[in-house]
């Protein structure tokens, strides 16, 4: 045995095996992925009564005014923050509470009041940590994605045809629907396998970003990146403002939409200072996946140099490591690349199911019993 037939076969055992014992968390992972692809577009169309009639932005109210109002309908919740989703949305308000305020951003009235743990709250937890917890779920998520990770290679180097034929050609490129079950069985999961390749390496290596930092800092490091990936900063201690909390944020409000955003400019998210010395959080930019992190000094509210850049000031490896997210779930295209993720992730939870009845099948061939001659 030469030794490419060999590694051949070590590729071939490792590739059955790991799938058959990572399968069942591979199969969960991919179809809650499915689910999630449509999470936001899924909650609009349930939650209509979350829409209001779009007006002029300078009829938008700011955060003080909103605060006034969820003040006296709930009275006694520390409010944090407040997510202006646009000019035909209502304002999540978010405060000490298993619910979240939603105000009418013209009106200040109250719209609805939502819980935290939705179905999609246990779809995600299902997802990332199988309902087991951060200590425990994430770990085995991130291992099975590495697996995964390792299957899709090996799966393609079981794919590549000895000869570029005609015959093996079609094999590898074609499902033969007029065969056999069993056979169907063999070209979904070789040639589906194949055609979602690229989409399923670019998910399961976003997964594993948001599973390891070791892997996190590797790919910055492929990328060109030079030390460690930027994080949200650490609270630091600043010279305090002179205003109060809310003054502060209408402030803020008003310059991240007049000044500041490149795009989307009424999407906000506007914090409230937790205390007067410390950086006030603010968001921007945010579409298809991405946002940009602001930080203003409390006392003169310029932005701090803590604060992210427009995504196309980045440099690559930042844009990679910001993106991430937004690659992971497919929102960089739009609902384009949403309905491919959507059918590449029903295609991975597929894989498993179709593996291991093509390992069953040869199970029960090897299992079957000669037949054996009468001699007369």
């Amino acid at each position: 045995m030469n030794i490419k037939s060999m590694l051949s076969k070590v590729n071939a055992w490792l590739h059955l095996w790991l799938g058959i014992a990572s399968g069942i968390i591979v199969f969960v992972i991919s179809i809650t992925g499915c689910i999630l692809v449509f999470e936001h577009e899924i909650k609009s169309l349930l939650n209509a009564k979350l829409n209001v009639e779009p007006q002029e932005e300078s009829k938008l109210l700011p955060p003080s005014v909103l605060y006034k109002s969820v003040a006296e309908a709930v009275p006694g919740k520390e409010i944090h923050s407040f997510w202006y989703h646009g000019l035909g949305k209502s304002v999540a308000v978010s405060m000490d509470s298993d619910s979240t305020v939603y105000v009418n951003p013209y009106t200040a009235e109250i719209v609805a009041y939502m819980g935290h743990e939705d179905i999609f709250h246990e779809v995600n937890d299902l997802h990332r940590n199988l309902m087991l917890g951060r200590d425990i779920g994430k770990p085995i998520i991130g291992w099975a994605t590495f697996i995964f990770f390792f299957l899709l290679i090996s799966g393609m180097i079981l794919w590549w045809p000895k000869k570029w034929n005609k015959t093996n050609r079609d094999k590898s490129f074609k499902i033969k629907w007029s065969a056999k079950f069993k056979r169907i069985n063999y070209d979904l999961h070789n040639v589906l396998g194949f055609y979602t390749l690229l989409i399923a390496l670019l998910m399961t290596i976003t997964g594993l970003v948001m599973s390891f930092s070791w892997f996190s800092r590797s790919l910055y490091w492929v990328t060109g990146g030079e030390g460690a990936p930027r994080r949200r900063p650490p609270k630091e201690v600043m010279a305090p403002s002179v205003n109060a909390a809310l003054v502060d944020a209408d402030k803020i409000w008003y310059k991240v939409r007049k000044e500041i955003a490149l795009y989307n400019k009424n999407e906000v998210i506007v914090h409230l200072a937790e205390k007067p010395d410390e950086l006030i959080y603010a968001c921007t930019d945010m579409h298809a996946g991405y946002w940009r992190d602001l930080y203003f000094e409390p006392a003169t509210l310029e932005l701090s140099k803590r604060s992210g850049k427009r995504l196309g000031d980045l440099k690559f490896p930042d844009q990679v490591r910001k993106l991430n997210y937004s690659l992971h779930v497919g929102a960089y295209g739009g609902l384009a690349t949403k309905i491919i993720y959507f059918i590449c992730s029903l295609v991975c939870a597929s894989l498993p199911i179709t593996g291991f009845y093509i390992w069953w099948g040869k199970k029960k061939k090897k299992k079957s019993p000669k037949k054996v001659l009468a001699v007369s």
